[in-house]
């Protein structure tokens, strides 16, 4: 059961595969280390975890901890704790033809990586997209391309950062409420306020770990599909941005992570055979053979973001229906046949009256937004139908376009 809770700790980290709900019966601590050192001048990040329990919420932050990186030339890097990550204290880029080794001080031990150099600058190509279908789906494929002529880049590894445009499908410039004094019983309409509701933006980062090898071929072309997004996903219904982030490993680096994707993968936790515990770059200085999950990796990167629009890749295609069901397929011949319409009126007893329901539902048990009205019938929607901020965020990206 030990190899169980390190492998759990790699499937719920990278979101591969569902958790299965298990108790840990034996458990082993070990230390997690998440250290990508690039050629981009900026603030460089690492994180420091422990792995956890089956049963556990999910990976324990380290905190407190020393944390510096210095490279053959003398320079030393000092990283200090911020928000669940250590950040550079100032803004660095490693450079080609020096060495790097990372040290990390916690709980009384030293923990350091072998010395690692900057691979190949190999930029991104082009980012494309274009309607395809995969597998019996239809979708939209996001190719990443890149070439080396040299051919000594061979070892890729890819992240993406899309987001998306929402449009909330049934908002109202009015807030309902049901009078509770005098006149009792009316709908009462407040207008909303100058809050966006309607537009929203989300952002997701990729959660598999993407990886790419020309080592086999004959040159070093990359022409890989990064995203399939099938034409009924709604991110894709309006507006749509992918950052594509393209590292360039040595054998090393792309060893351990494709060691990690095989771990990583469906079966894995539960399989008979199972590989075990399998080592990085970074060591206990005072115990070689205690565990550590980690690689300090040193990678050049290049990124490339392009926009589309759902209209662009698919013309006249029906659009994807919305993140929730909002009732919207209400008869115009039978405007009460609808889960979202109610006929407010009061009487004792009912005999079809739901103003006392439409009441509950205003004041939120649970709760509906009014999307029309009047006359009979309202209608109430879900909150996620007629106000976008509910799961999103109306915040405009500052790179949106």
């Amino acid at each position: 059961m030990k190899k169980h809770s390190f492998l759990l700790f790699i499937v719920l980290l990278f979101g591969c595969t569902e958790p299965y709900l298990l108790q840990t019966s034996d458990f082993e601590e070990a230390l997690v280390v998440e250290a990508t050192l690039t050629n981009e001048f900026k603030k460089q990040q690492i994180k420091l975890s422990k792995t956890y329990r089956l049963e556990a919420s999910g990976p324990e932050f380290i905190s407190d901890a020393e944390i510096f990186v210095e490279d053959d030339m003398g320079n030393t890097y000092n990283f200090i704790e911020g928000n669940q990550v250590y950040e550079s204290e100032n803004e660095f880029q490693a450079v080609a033809d020096r060495k790097y080794k990372l040290t990390i001080k916690t709980g009384g031990k030293i923990y350091t990586s072998t010395q690692e150099t900057l691979t190949k600058v190999n930029p991104i190509q082009s980012v494309e997209v274009s309607d395809q279908t995969i597998n019996n789906v239809r979708g939209a494929e996001i190719k990443v391309k890149a070439f080396d002529p040299t051919n000594s880049s061979k070892y890729y590894r890819y992240e993406f950062e899309e987001t998306y445009k929402i449009i909330a499908p049934q908002t109202s410039q009015f807030i309902g409420t049901v009078s509770i004094e005098p006149p009792i019983n009316e709908l009462i309409l407040t207008p909303r306020g100058p809050e966006e509701i309607r537009i929203c933006y989300s952002t997701e980062l990729s959660n598999e770990i993407l990886l790419q090898t020309t080592s086999n071929l004959s040159e070093d072309r990359i022409n890989y599909t990064v995203r399939f997004i099938p034409v009924t996903n709604p991110i894709i219904m309006h507006r749509y941005s992918i950052l594509v982030r393209q590292y360039i490993q040595n054998l090393a680096a792309f060893t351990y992570y494709s060691t990690l994707k095989k771990l990583s993968g469906d079966q894995s936790i539960l399989s008979q055979n199972q590989p075990g515990f399998f080592s990085g770059n970074i060591k206990c200085d005072s115990n070689i053979n205690e565990k550590v999950i980690g690689f300090f990796d040193v990678s050049t990167v290049s990124s490339e973001r392009i926009f589309f629009n759902f209209v662009d890749v698919f013309p006249n295609t029906i659009l994807p229906d919305y993140f929730f069901d909002c009732y919207e397929n209400c008869l115009e011949e039978d405007p009460f046949d609808c889960d979202g319409a109610f006929n407010f009126c009061f009487a004792v007893p009912a005999n079809g009256c739901q103003g006392n329901l439409v009441r509950s539902y205003l004041n939120g048990v649970p709760q509906r937004l009014l999307y029309f009205g009047g006359p009979n019938p309202i209608r109430l929607v879900p909150p996620p139908c007629g106000d976008c901020t509910t799961f999103s965020s109306n915040v405009v990206p500052p790179f949106w376009q």
